[in-house]
């Protein structure tokens, strides 16, 4: 099959790589360094081999820990590109790394530590504060007042939640000799004196209770002047904490990229041992299976072959029960709309990429609803500028990937507005221009709602007998009789009632035919329903042959209808647009004449400014989901499953990286 019409995907051949377990660490990495390889079976390893690797692994999780906590203190968004630097440290040894990294986050852990310290010096300053400030205003007490310990008496502060502060206390009554009750907006404090026999059993109480006794500085200072030194310790400890937290994200700005090369080797080499814990060892053997695409598979094994000394490998073609990844192979211009067919599935190793038809049919239909200048404009804007802000990763491949798509389908609006003269619906009319329409004939023939209809019916045709054109050809390589008859049927079938539905009842001659052609058509079109209904009944029983047919038989007329939502979209998007504009020439009109002439204008600029806003992303929305649909329902269920895999092999990034701040 052509490939501009569907494609297939990238061959893949089977790979066993066998190697000496003192290799298969250099082996992997090599692999891995190539970025081919999608790692498929394995076997278990030696419950010793395990222990090994797991503790390998928590020592690679441990430091990648610690580099995320470093590097959650850079500014969210802060760029780093890691070019091929990354494949440099990740050959070199874990051990000579982890030495590297603990150096580095050390520095800035200690850094870390003290800004954690003045954190709590000031929450604990300012629990205190909340606590003690309103025992300040009762009396004048002394730190060493509040928590004292002699041979017959002690004295505590106790610190209760309003809502439980009356049932504490009324169980602790009767062993006060001597308080104080103060409560705040959320809490209630007593500072208690009592017997030092009864300690233990008020503790006891005010644990039970829901309470806690408020640790006291063993100062010998008056309350009044502790409170002020705490004030005076929060705002320096503020300070202080300010002026580290620059220094550690300017520490951690300078060491961003020699952090960021790190972690991304650390990630590799855990997607390494993961792979090594499962990959299967014979006594002395490690063996690795897995796919590669055809054309690198002979460049891939030179590879290993020049870096490992002792190593056997073994290809072959994938056997018909087997079910290799699928890899898209298409051209870089059609690419970006493997997003719409990976939304419906990935196609299976063995079936076709509708990707190249789909990357015709979404922006032509896209573009034919879409049919104005500025809108696509706005469209464009939005994909260049505003949509990045929705992702955390705006250098994703799939990113970039769906924002080319949205580039041509945009693109695609912008030619039929220009070739329609639709700028924001009929906008340039009022300003007494009567058309800057670069092709008349596609103007009136998408700008007059029966022809558009006709057209979007027209389209449908054509689109939807595409897909039943591929069923059929898929039928005959399947070698399924009933599929093809029906197929065979269904077209007859439109052969004949087409032609006589538009001569009978619409009334309309069909140049190449002759008057006496049209009885003969009826036979054709009854000869292709008896082979639906006789292929059908063949297929699936009486029963469910009869409802398959008569769906198959109306299914067309249904399949095709549903494409004058081409007319429905387009028209809304043009006559909304008309309603926005009519409507800032009337309503001003019909303000007082003494404002009419300032507010007039305002009033026109706001309705046609947030009418034209709302009319784009409305378009937007509606032109991007019913093209789905139609890419969807009417075409890709006729003969496209879409129940594959995609092909993922494991690889070292060298993408840049965006680095995500704590929130």
């Amino acid at each position: 099959m052509i490939p501009l019409i569907v494609n297939t995907p990238d061959p893949m051949v089977k790979v066993r790589v066998m190697t000496p377990k003192d290799y298969s660490t250099e082996t992997l990495k090599t692999l891995h360094s190539a970025g081919v390889l999608h790692v498929e079976e394995s076997e278990e390893l030696k419950p010793v081999d395990k222990e090994t690797i797991e503790r390998e692994r928590r020592k690679v999780n441990e430091l990648l820990t610690n580099i995320n906590d470093v590097l959650a203190y850079l500014p969210k968004g802060e760029r780093v590109s890691l070019g091929e630097d990354v494949e440099l440290i990740y050959a070199k040894p874990l051990g000579e790394i982890d030495g590297e990294v603990r150096a580095l986050c050390t520095k800035l852990g200690k850094m870390h530590q003290i800004a954690a310290k003045l954190n709590e010096n000031i929450k604990e300053l300012a629990e205190l504060g909340k606590c003690l400030r309103p025992l300040e205003r009762q009396a004048d007490f002394k730190l060493i007042d509040l928590s004292f310990s002699g041979g017959y008496l002690f004295s505590r502060v106790l610190v209760f939640p309003n809502e439980l502060f009356e049932p504490s206390y009324s169980k602790l009554g009767d062993y006060l000799l001597e308080n104080t009750v103060v409560t705040t907006e959320d809490q209630t404090i007593l500072y208690a004196i009592a017997r030092v026999e009864d300690r233990e059993a008020i503790e006891s109480s005010v644990k039970d209770g829901g309470g806690r006794i408020l640790q006291i500085p063993e100062k010998d200072l008056a309350l009044r002047e502790f409170l002020q030194a705490a004030d005076s310790n929060i705002n320096r400890f503020q300070e202080e904490l300010a002026k580290l937290q620059i220094e550690i994200e300017n520490k951690t700005k300078e060491n961003s990229k020699t952090l960021i090369l790190f972690r991304e080797a650390l990630s590799a080499e855990t997607e390494r041992l993961a792979v090594l814990t499962k990959a299967c060892e014979a006594k002395y053997v490690t063996l690795i299976e897995g796919w590669i695409p055809e054309a690198s598979a002979e460049d891939t094994i030179s590879q290993i072959k020049d870096k490992v000394d002792y190593v056997f490998i073994d290809t072959k073609k994938p056997q018909e029960i087997e079910e290799p990844p699928t890899k898209f192979r298409n051209f870089p211009a059609l690419r970006p709309f493997q997003v719409v067919i990976k939304l419906f599935g990935v196609p299976k190793y063995r079936e076709w990429d509708p990707t190249p038809i789909i990357s015709y049919s979404f922006p032509f239909f896209f573009g034919l609803m879409m049919n104005d200048v500025a809108y696509s404009a706005i469209l464009l804007l939005f994909a260049n500028r505003g949509l990045r802000k929705f992702v955390d990763d705006p250098e994703t491949e799939g990113f970039k990937l769906f924002q080319k798509m949205l580039y041509i389908s945009g693109g695609a609006g912008l030619v039929f507005g220009l070739l329609t003269g639709s700028y924001l619906g009929n906008f340039v009319q009022l300003f007494g221009i009567e058309s800057l329409a670069l092709s008349g004939w596609i103007q009136s023939l998408l700008g007059d709602p029966i022809k558009f209809i006709i057209l979007s019916i027209f389209i449908g045709l054509i689109h939807v007998n595409i897909a039943h054109v591929l069923t059929l050809i898929k039928g005959a390589k399947a070698r399924s009789k009933g599929t093809v008859v029906s197929k065979i049927g269904l077209f007859l079938l439109e052969i004949g009632a087409i032609p006589w539905i538009v001569h009978k009842l619409l009334h309309v001659d069909i140049p190449i035919l002759p008057e006496q052609a049209y009885p003969i058509l009826l036979y054709v079109a009854a000869g292709g329903l008896i082979l639906i209904v006789v292929s059908y009944l063949r297929m699936n029983g009486i029963l469910l042959g009869g409802i398959f047919s008569l769906s198959e038989v109306t299914g067309i007329l249904g399949d095709v209808m549903s494409y004058c939502r081409l007319a429905g979209v387009g028209l809304a998007t043009y006559y909304l647009a008309y309603a926005f504009n009519l409507m800032s020439t009337i309503l001003p009109g019909l303000m007082p004449a003494a404002i009419q002439v300032v507010a007039g204008p305002v009033l026109a600029v706001i309705i046609l400014l947030v009418g034209h806003i709302i009319n784009a992303a409305l378009s937007g929305i509606s032109c991007f989901v019913h093209s789905l649909r139609l890419c969807f329902v009417e075409f890709l269920l006729k003969f496209y499953e879409g129940s594959g895999r995609e092909y993922s092999p494991f690889r070292l990034k060298t993408r840049p990286v965006f680095v995500k701040a704590k929130s």
